[in-house]
């Protein structure tokens, strides 16, 4: 079993919470726009497994470090993660391909800066936009979500909200 810390959208945004709320992570994934090489270093320091894409803000160094796409798979769930992907029935065209193709159980994006984590049922397929959590942006709240991966299954998602 692995438990799994994901956010988004830190644009460059360090916050000490994020050691309190993935101090139980077994891995910590960054949906895009993470900011800075040195925001990404931070958290490559914590000593766990990062992974991470990039996303439209980030820059030359970012994308030099981790890739547009991700594609794994942990515990037997296969895993897509990308920053701009939109949400079942709104796909972005640039990502719809690659998911009717070959669809991923997990589907993680970013950019939107809105929390949702809804069930495709044409690709059985999860999607998870975990929000943002960085101070920059419209949303008002800022939010992460953890879960946990268990021999193709996924399970006790908890949504966090860091509030100031």
């Amino acid at each position: 079993m692995k438990r799994i810390g994901l956010l988004s959208d830190t644009h460059s945004w360090w916050d000490e919470k994020y050691l309190k709320y993935f101090a139980d992570c077994d891995e910590i994934w960054h949906a895009g726009d993470i900011g800075s090489m040195n925001l990404a270093l931070k958290f490559e320091a914590i000593g766990k497994p990062f992974r991470a894409v990039y996303g439209n803000i980030d820059d030359s160094k970012v994308r030099a470090a981790y890739p547009k796409f991700q594609r794994f798979d942990l515990e037997d769930v296969d895993v897509l993660m990308t920053h701009i992907g939109g949400y079942p029935g709104k796909y972005d065209p640039r990502v719809k391909r690659i998911l009717t193709i070959k669809p991923p159980k997990l589907f993680i994006t970013g950019h939107s800066h809105i929390l949702k984590v809804m069930f495709d049922q044409k690709l059985n397929c999860l999607h998870i936009n975990p929000g943002a959590a960085g101070k920059y942006g419209f949303h008002r709240v800022r939010t992460l979500v953890k879960f946990s991966l268990n021999k193709g299954n996924i399970f006790d998602l908890d949504v966090i909200e860091l509030n100031d």
